[in-house]
């Protein structure tokens, strides 16, 4: 690596983490005042909501990466335009493909740290958040294991296999013990739906009763099955679309396309997924106009504010056309890639009019 390109990303890497250690404290401090009206539901104590706070980190880090990268790049090019560094590079022969070959490369790095946020980081940090919180407010006791959720709702303990993201059942065993703990039935069942208001709907299912000194095993269609456990509880154990780590999505995918379901939210979220970590290099590539374009008049506060706003926009543009691409029937690649082809176009139509001048 050259000297100026050491320098450049010294300056920048520094920058974009600095930002992003500010905006996670703000949204950490936010985050812990909505969660203030929550404490003294069930067992639900500070020390839970700040717990909750530090473990949904992760998450909040992989939505703001592209905008902490944006405002980073803007600070730090600006000050090294106020500077007179960048001048004097391209005063020096630099062309500008060098310096959009550098922060490309820059870029890169931040979109596999986003990527390696939203697949190995965020979802089971979002999970562990959701989980601590409901078992902190609800008489639920609930943990998620290889074998699956179990939950645990008076004297019967749950196990569920998979918990889809429509808060459907799928692989459900119930053990039913009585006052003494003495197992006195197993239910079998291949899914699960709610009936509300406080029931579900086991579909295929095999019960084993310990009624006397022969178990008895009966065989249903269809049962209900009354219990505490709803989809509002089962839905804080689970991840947004958004957040799931792309295997789990894809296979969700999979699943609703086999079973004949709509698929064009999750399409979308799965393409989002793809996309999204790319974003850090349209982020520095509309970084570096503004760079070039420098005014001594123009305070670096200014740049900082118009890269706030700019990635505000760009966040706004990804949830607006998210649901205008499932409401339209859009392509789910379409959706999933238009706030960041827009974002790119206007950094290259940009830094086109820079040039000419």
């Amino acid at each position: 690596m050259k000297v100026y390109e050491r320098h450049l990303a010294r300056e920048l890497v520094a920058a974009t983490f600095q930002v992003l250690a500010a905006f996670l404290a703000f949204f950490a401090f936010l985050d812990l005042m909505n969660e203030l009206p929550e404490l003294g539901k069930g067992g639900y104590q500070f020390q839970h909501a700040l717990g909750f706070v530090l473990l949904s980190l992760p998450g909040r880090a992989y939505e703001i990466m592209p905008i902490a990268v944006l405002v980073g790049s803007l600070y730090a090019l600006t000050l090294l335009a106020r500077h007179s560094e960048i001048t004097v590079l391209r005063a020096s022969g630099l062309p500008t493909q060098s310096l959009i070959a550098t922060l490309a490369k820059l870029g890169l790095i931040f979109a596999l740290l986003t990527l390696l946020l939203g697949e190995l980081i965020a979802p089971p940090a979002e999970r562990a958040a959701k989980a601590l919180r409901l078992s902190a407010q609800s008489k639920l006791i609930a943990q998620e294991f290889r074998s699956g959720l179990w939950v645990k709702d008076g004297h019967s303990f749950i196990n569920v296999r998979e918990v889809r993201p429509d808060a459907s059942l799928r692989g459900v065993r119930v053990f039913e013990f009585d006052e003494g703990f003495r197992l006195r039935s197993l239910s079998e069942a291949e899914e699960g739906s709610f009936l509300p208001p406080d029931a579900w709907l086991l579909k295929e299912v095999a019960q084993t009763r310990f009624a006397g000194d022969r178990p008895e095993v009966l065989h249903h269609e269809a049962l209900r099955w009354q219990s505490a456990l709803n989809p509002d509880l089962l839905a804080v154990l689970l991840v947004a679309p958004e957040k799931m780590a792309l295997p789990t999505l894809i296979q969700y995918v999979r699943h609703l396309a086999e079973n004949k379901q709509k698929t064009q939210r999750f399409e979308i979220a799965l393409w989002k997924k793809l996309i999204y970590p790319l974003a850090s290099l349209v982020m520095m590539a509309l970084a570096l106009p503004f760079a070039l374009s420098h005014d001594r008049m123009t305070a670096v506060s200014v740049r900082v504010f118009t890269g706030v706003m700019l990635g505000i926009l760009f966040h706004m543009l990804n949830g607006l056309f998210a649901h205008l691409g499932v409401i339209n029937s859009w392509r789910p690649l379409i959706a999933a890639a238009m706030p960041s082809v827009m974002f790119l176009l206007a950094a290259a139509v940009m830094l086109a009019w820079v040039e000419r001048r």
